[in-house]
């Protein structure tokens, strides 16, 4: 099981996945110039969710169509520290399909 985290510090935003940063995953779609954010509804917080979908599911068209509500439903309700495992991305996926 994964676990990924989102902190924010004097330094900046850092979003690790088992501790090695998370890759924006630009490739499948470029919708932030500013890399992630999180806590809003918003381009920054829509490529968050795209990226941690992409990591979690393994299938980047999959993530595509998943990430806006992802986005909505869990990435703009994070505080400024969060952790969430593959199980946590599970449930909320599973909760949104229901």
């Amino acid at each position: 099981m994964k676990t990924y985290r989102g902190d924010r510090t004097i330094d900046g935003i850092s979003v690790t996945v088992d501790g090695k940063p998370l890759p924006p995953r630009t490739d499948i779609a470029a919708l932030s110039r500013d890399g992630f954010e999180w806590s809003y509804e918003g381009l920054a917080p829509a490529q968050l969710a795209l990226a941690l979908l992409a990591d979690h599911m393994g299938d980047g068209r999959r993530a595509l169509a998943a990430h806006e509500g992802f986005m909505r439903d869990v990435v703009a309700n994070f505080a400024n520290e969060w952790e969430m495992t593959s199980d946590d991305i599970e449930a909320a996926l599973h909760k949104a399909a229901a």
